[in-house]
């Protein structure tokens, strides 16, 4: 307000001085005077009127104030009630809860007494049981003449021939049953995988003989004094065998990759016909380098038959390795590709991530490419090489157990099995020597006989099936299903083979009688 005063006195003093100096230049006085008094006289009605004005604003403002200041102070007051309220409500299910929980006390100390006194009891009446137990005891002993141990003994060799029969009971229905839910399903995945997935070939062999043009460059091969011989097997790391056979020389080397680049390196010697220790030396570093490139390169083309684009480098030329790698005369890099196929229809039949699954497969074999430089099965020498480089732990699972080395704990690993069982048993997929189908065969045969009540055995479909014969009055039925289980159980800890091998146990019991 007395802002709003000072600008009206400036205002009416500015006017005033403006009259005076227009009275003065007008150069009349006396009107000047007189202006200057009805300009006092104005402007002190100004100001009355501004001090009017400005003490009417003050009680406004006092007044809006004081409405402001009563609304709070109800709001406060109302907002207090409401909490006051809320307090009592919550005092009041305080109180309750406390009440009920005092009640729960008391009925949780007249249970902990009703328990005391009847644990008294229960103690009471065990001991006259027990006491009860040990006079009929041995009035049971005195009676039957047999003591506890013996009484004990004769109860077990009873129970164990009735578990016997039930435990072979259980086996047997059990089978029927899985096989009734199961089996079906099974063959008609197994037989969709099989049609889906055609080889193009059934078996490959590594070429280890290397044919020449005649006999005369056998002497050049060898060179004076042995030199060029010795300096072959001294830069390529591989046996040259040079015998009698006529046009041919032999190539022995655990190492794959190694003997097809000796392999490659004498055929390039004998087809430039210049062979002499430098030359040697030149054309394995040659077919070194040819024999790499091909080796990634086949681990490229396997990688993009199979889909999977993301392999670690090392992998990739690990596995093209396995193009110059043989098991039972199937090439183990295309029984690997066949895997992963086999794997990836599985996998979509049963609703497991196919990609994986392919993935699984075509790595399982993995080990085989450097299992001549490490020690122990391939499955776990493989299992150690993806882990190193970055495969996930299924897949890595699935690799140590496709051999059974680690039992299997999810889907991916048993279909990586089956994958590999139907891949090596395909007709003509693999092939052994004579001598070894032999000793196979009589491994079969001897495992089978060595269990008691065997009468003859004879191993069948190539091996691929043991008959066993069982004398009709030492085995009966039950057991000669416990005994076909123990034979396959045996059979799988001692032996390898290809595919599966079948036990069939036949009991046979003939009553003849004659007509006179």
């Amino acid at each position: 307000m007395e802002f709003v005063i000072g600008i009206v006195c400036l205002v009416v003093g500015a006017a005033v001085a403006a009259v005076a100096m227009r009275s003065a230049k007008n150069g009349s006085l006396r009107e000047a005077d007189s202006k200057i008094e009805s300009a006092h006289a104005e402007a002190e009605r100004v100001i009355g009127e501004a001090k009017r004005t400005a003490e009417t604003m003050k009680k406004e403002a006092l007044l809006e104030a004081k409405e402001e200041i009563i609304q709070s102070k109800q709001a406060a007051e109302a907002e207090e009630k409401q909490r006051k309220r809320e307090l009592r409500t919550l005092e009041n299910r305080v109180m309750q809860r406390e009440e009920s929980l005092d009640r729960r006390n008391d009925a949780l100390d007249k249970r902990e007494h009703q328990l005391s006194s009847q644990a008294g009891q229960l103690e009471k009446r065990t001991r006259e049981l027990d006491e009860l137990v040990a006079r009929q005891t041995s009035e049971l002993e005195r009676i039957s003449e047999l003591s506890r141990d013996d009484a004990h003994r004769e109860l077990l060799d009873k129970v164990r021939g009735e578990v016997t029969h039930e435990a072979a009971t259980i086996i047997r229905e059990s089978e029927q049953q899985v096989r009734a839910e199961c089996h079906k399903t099974a063959q008609e995945i197994i037989s969709l995988a099989i049609q889906r997935c055609a080889a193009d070939h059934t078996a490959e062999v590594t070429v280890t003989s290397v044919h020449i043009p005649s006999d005369d460059l056998k002497g050049r091969i060898i060179g004076r004094e042995g030199r060029n011989i010795r300096t072959f097997e001294q830069v390529s790391g591989v046996n040259l065998v040079i015998d009698d056979t006529p046009e041919t020389v032999v190539l022995s080397s655990f190492d794959p990759v190694r003997r097809e680049t000796a392999r490659v390196a004498l055929e390039n010697l004998i087809a430039d016909g210049r062979i002499h220790p430098a030359r040697i030396e030149e054309m394995y570093r040659k077919a070194s380098d040819l024999v790499q490139q091909r080796v990634r390169e086949a681990g490229e083309q396997a990688a993009f038959d199979t889909g999977i684009h993301d392999l670690h480098p090392e992998l990739v030329k690990t596995l093209g390795a396995l193009r110059y790698r043989t098991s039972f005369g199937q090439n183990v890099l295309q029984h690997s590709i066949e895997v992963s196929e086999l794997c990836g229809i599985m996998a979509s039949e049963l609703g497991v991530d196919v990609r994986t699954a392919k993935r699984a497969g075509l790595l399982h074999d993995l080990g085989k490419a450097i299992d001549h430089e490490v020690e122990g099965p391939h499955a776990v020498i493989g299992a150690d090489l993806a882990r190193r480089y970055g495969e996930k732990p299924a897949i890595v699972h699935a690799i140590e157990a496709h051999h059974g080395d680690v039992d299997p704990n999810s889907v991916l690993a048993v279909l990586v099995q089956a994958g590999d069982a139907i891949s090596a048993s395909r007709p003509g997929a693999r092939r052994e020597s004579a001598e070894n189908y032999i000793k196979r065969l009589e491994k079969l045969e001897e495992i089978s006989n060595s269990h008691d009540g065997v009468e003859r055995t004879y191993a069948m479909q190539a091996g691929r099936e043991v008959h066993v014969m069982v004398q009709p009055d030492k085995i009966s039925d039950a057991q000669a299903t416990v005994l076909a289980h123990d034979i396959a159980q045996q059979i799988e800890n001692e032996m390898e083979y290809p595919g599966q091998v079948r036990v069939v146990v036949i009991r046979e019991s003939r009553a003849v009688d004659i007509a006179k």
